[in-house]
């Protein structure tokens, strides 16, 4: 049997692979207060197999804590699937400013505009047709008051500038009343859920 249990701190700056292939090293994972929730790694990849493997190449990316099999005697990390598994996963994820984050990295985030204006919380994400095309926050009681918007509403991937990792945030790309009149914002909250 194998050990499954392995602490971020032993393995972080250990390079990754998938039989002789290099993936990336890893460089952290998200800081959350409830260790459960937390299901993926932060991976530095390669940039050749970002080239390969992504649709669009990112240089940071999601690995599933479940794909990590063994440290080997060299002290390198050996991953138990192989690397169209990895892509597999890479494909179910959302890009932000270039790095890719696994569905897990994304819950119970803080989302903030770009003056630092909390909106509220990620409680799921909205997919169309196998592709994640937003958020779905749970609003400040606040905002809804100040803006008139519901207790959730969606706001589109496009609208996410980029991540603070130690504050556990998403920030938006510009002000919470110029989200609310983006085209995007108006067509996401009409859609279908899957």
């Amino acid at each position: 049997m194998r050990n499954t249990e392995f602490d971020i701190q032993e393995l972080l700056q250990r390079d990754v692979y998938v039989n002789e292939k290099k993936v990336g090293t890893i460089v952290g994972e998200r800081h959350h207060p409830n260790e459960a929730r937390v299901q993926s790694m932060r991976i530095q990849v390669a940039p050749d197999v970002a080239d390969e493997y992504m649709r669009k190449p990112a240089e940071l990316a999601p690995l599933p804590k479940e794909l990590v099999h063994s440290i080997r005697g060299d002290g390198t990390v050996k991953l138990s699937k192989s690397m169209r598994e990895l892509q597999r996963r890479w494909r179910n994820t959302v890009r932000i400013d270039e790095k890719l984050y696994a569905p897990d990295e994304m819950l119970d985030r803080a989302v903030l505009d770009n003056q630092g204006e909390e909106i509220g919380v990620i409680t799921r994400l909205f997919r169309v047709k196998r592709t994640y095309k937003g958020v779905i926050v749970t609003t400040r009681m606040r905002i809804q008051k100040e803006f008139g918007v519901e207790s959730e509403i969606r706001i589109p991937i496009t609208a996410l500038a980029r991540t603070r990792e130690r504050l556990d945030e998403v920030v938006l790309s510009r002000t919470f009343e110029k989200v609310l009149q983006l085209p995007s914002f108006a067509a996401i909250n009409s859609m279908e859920e899957e």
